[in-house]
């Protein structure tokens, strides 16, 4: 049995601040950051919390697959940025779309976050346990990014993406992963929830940090060689791949990738302009935005990858 994706759902802050915006706050200007990121929007959450946006979205990517809430078997939430630490927010999800009859549970692995929960929701079809699955990733980056540090609050936006898989039949493509703590240092945040952090105090190590040299030259590395062994796995070559469909974290770091693979650039689209890096987001919204635009094709072959803190990194193939 194979999980295939019959609906997508995304939601965006209507809020946003542009580069102009952020030159009012720390020393950067439009064109230094559209340059070096290809950013130039990045949505904020202002009453929205990470799981309200999870909510929005699985209810419209519910409606877009025609799948009733009380069909789902389980509901996957990828985040790292959770307002609410208990209960967790894959069941905050549930009682608020009805879904009286899924198991729920969050899973953490920041911007490949999407990818590893796709794949776990696919091992669970394949082995019969679950036939309908949501999966979603969601994240309120803004409440982790210190808007003193022009590194990092450049790239960062909030928003969420979902999908619903059901089972039908067809041979499951492996995923490939990896993940490398001994380089966990290039990109962290601390948790404000330890042992003697004081509330109010000022604890810059609760911010997100990134050594954003290290990240960059860790994605244009790993990101081809995990596609092209994960399509070496699944013996399909290259150029049979319509779209790819990467972690939107950086312009220059995805055009680095189709160069290196020496594909069409026109085949990795991208939406980071308008929202910046949504961690583990980014990839079903961008899913989403390109269904409802009309194109994806039935039997189109598309590969996911993500990238990120861990460091992890990881890659599948579907069939649209």
């Amino acid at each position: 049995m194979i999980g295939r994706i019959c609906g997508t759902g995304s939601y965006v802050p209507a809020h946003f601040l542009d580069n102009n915006d952020l030159a009012k706050i720390v020393d950067t200007n439009d064109e230094w950051i559209r340059e070096r990121t290809g950013v130039v929007r990045r949505h904020i959450i202002e009453d929205e919390t990470m799981v309200s946006m999870a909510v929005t979205a699985s209810k419209r990517a519910l409606e877009n697959s025609g799948v009733a809430p009380e069909e789902l078997d389980l509901i996957l939430v990828s985040t790292f940025t959770s307002e609410v630490l208990l209960p967790c927010a894959a069941c905050e999800v549930q009682r608020e779309i009805g879904a009286v009859n899924a198991t729920g549970f969050d899973l953490n692995a920041a911007c490949t976050g999407f990818v590893f929960a796709y794949n776990t929701a696919q091992a669970y079809i394949a082995s019969g346990m679950y036939r309908t699955v949501l999966v979603i990733g969601s994240e309120s980056l803004s409440n982790m990014v210190n808007w003193e540090d022009r590194g990092t609050c450049i790239l960062f936006g909030d928003g969420a993406g979902a999908v619903v898989l059901k089972a039908g039949e067809g041979t499951p493509y492996q995923p490939v992963t990896y993940s490398d703590g001994g380089k966990g240092s290039a990109l962290t945040c601390m948790s404000r929830h330890r042992k003697g952090w004081i509330s109010g105090a000022e604890d810059l190590d609760s911010y997100m940090k990134m050594d954003g040299q290290a990240v960059f030259k860790f994605a244009v590395k790993q990101v081809p060689e995990v596609i092209l062994e994960v399509l070496e796995k699944v013996d399909i070559p290259l150029e049979d791949i319509d779209y790819f469909i990467l972690h939107q974290a950086n312009k220059r770091i995805i055009e680095a990738v189709a160069k290196r693979l020496k594909q069409n650039i026109d085949k990795f689209p991208m939406n980071l302009d308008e929202y910046g890096n949504t961690s583990s987001a980014s990839i079903p919204i961008l899913l989403d935005e390109m269904n409802r635009e009309g194109l994806f094709q039935r039997g189109q072959k598309l590969v996911l990858a993500g990238f990120g803190a861990g460091l992890s990194w990881g890659a599948a193939c579907l069939e649209w």
